[in-house]
């Protein structure tokens, strides 16, 4: 079961494609190692045997054919050259001199070729000779090559060496693919069964762990704590409900008995009056404790246009001149307040409190420090405009899009104090009051501009 799983899954989907990549890389490595090694080996054979081509038609440029002929019986008979080959033929195909009997198969009529042919001076039966043809003056033709089964046989080593390599690589990455799919499968399942347990249940359960201390631990470790909270957030919902129950209880079987006993006593205009008094006192206090918890529901859910009223945006914006004028004069930045002197909008003022603020605060610190920041309100053709500038670097045109993301900082301003989510709020808070966010170059510095709806 966990083989079948572990086989389907899509770490080991990717384990395959490692594994493929990491072997063609290493298949390419050896290849390459193979063919140098064998190209070395050739050349060096190749070397030695053009060196000896030289000798021979040095010798029968100044010899003749009975030179060369002469030449070759000696090297022939010499034990130092008893891996070379030589034969020398005229325009017939009868041998003049060397240890061949005849032209061998597969040896080239010109250049350079490969070939078996049987050396009667060689240990190995027909063995691979590397040689070069060349014609001389006379229509004479001269082969000169060298028995290179020792070295063929090394690069043929070489090669086998390399396939094992490569083999072998391929088998201990898959076994150790695997392995570790397997054991991620495993850990997966263990969380899938804990879960099963959980929706079956109830949150008592946890995910165990292994106390390895990895990665798998701390997922569980995470998991578990959000359980915790979970359960805790659970219990403190339970309680809250239990605590409106005993709330409402007290107020209700008050106002029910006091109904009940009126029902059966006489009537008496004063006795009643106080009744419905105080019936409709404990009827406010179970309304306001109602209007309580949706308020609470309202400021948690976002939802906070309840709290929008007349403001006078030239008051926010002085009270936040006012906060942030400390700020700007430790660095030497003046800051000021222009416009209409009055600005009316609808609105929650302490949203709009923060959004200013954060955006003077941005200005503060990402301006030039000596410049200035000048916060501006104006009636505007469609509503209510506030606009905060700066004559620091700015932002470039195509970070515009980019700045009112959560956690988003432009490069220059990593290292500055702040983590990211100031334009954010100024974004929210625009959002929930249906205002447009523009950004301008100051030339230099920037402009920030909220324009907001008309009443």
């Amino acid at each position: 079961m966990l083989l079948a799983k572990t086989l389907k899954s899509s770490t080991f989907r990717l384990a395959l494609i490692a594994i493929g990549t990491f072997g063609l890389i290493a298949s390419a490595i050896f290849a390459y190692v193979y063919w140098s090694t064998a190209s070395y080996v050739r050349s060096r054979a190749d070397r030695t045997i053009m060196a000896e081509q030289a000798s021979l038609r040095d010798v029968y440029t100044r010899s003749g054919r009975d030179g060369l002929i002469a030449l070759i019986a000696q090297r022939v008979a010499d034990k130092g050259f008893a891996d070379h080959i030589y034969l020398l033929v005229g325009p017939g195909p009868v041998a003049l001199a060397g240890n061949l009997t005849q032209w061998p198969d597969g040896a080239a009529e010109q250049g350079w070729s490969e070939f078996r042919a049987p050396v009667p001076s060689s240990a190995s039966a027909n063995p691979l000779v590397r040689g070069v043809t060349e014609t001389l003056a006379r229509g004479d033709r001269l082969l000169v090559g060298s028995d290179i089964s020792d070295l063929d046989g090394f690069t043929a080593r070489i090669r086998a060496a390399a396939i094992a390599v490569i083999v072998l690589i391929f088998m201990l990455a898959a076994g150790a693919s695997i392995g570790v799919t397997r054991r991620t499968v495993g850990r997966i399942e263990s969380i899938n069964a804990t879960s099963r347990a959980i929706m079956l249940s109830g949150l008592d359960q946890r995910i165990p762990l292994r106390g390895s201390r990895d990665e798998w631990d701390r997922v569980a470790e995470n998991l578990n704590l959000m359980l915790d909270r979970i359960q805790t957030l659970m219990g403190d919902v339970k309680q809250v409900g239990d605590n409106i129950a005993h709330d409402l209880r007290t107020p209700l079987t008050r106002m029910r008995g006091r109904l009940e006993k009126a029902y059966h006593g006489p009537r008496n205009g004063d006795n009643d009056a106080a009744l419905i008094g105080d019936t409709i006192a404990d009827l406010d206090a179970v309304l306001g404790m109602f209007a309580s918890i949706t308020r609470i529901s309202a400021i948690e859910t976002h939802a906070r246009k309840d709290a929008f009223r007349t403001v006078n945006l030239v008051e926010i914006a002085s009270e936040v001149v006012e906060l942030y004028d400390a700020a700007a004069e430790q660095d030497a930045t003046r800051l000021g307040l222009a416009g209409d002197p009055e600005v009316l909008m609808t609105g929650d003022r302490d949203l709009l409190f923060d959004a200013i603020g954060n955006l003077v605060d941005n200005a503060i610190k990402h301006g030039r420090a000596g410049g200035r920041v000048t916060v501006t309100c104006d009636n505007g053709e469609g509503g209510a405009v506030i606009a905060v500038a700066d004559d620091g670097p700015g932002i470039p045109a195509d970070q515009h899009d980019h700045v009112f993301k959560r956690f988003y900082r432009l490069e220059r301003s990593r290292y500055t104090p702040g983590n990211g989510l100031g334009l954010s709020l100024v974004a929210a808070v625009a959002s929930l009051h249906g205002a447009r966010i523009e950004l301008h170059d100051n030339a230099p510095g920037l402009l920030v501009r909220l324009c907001f709806p008309g009443h």
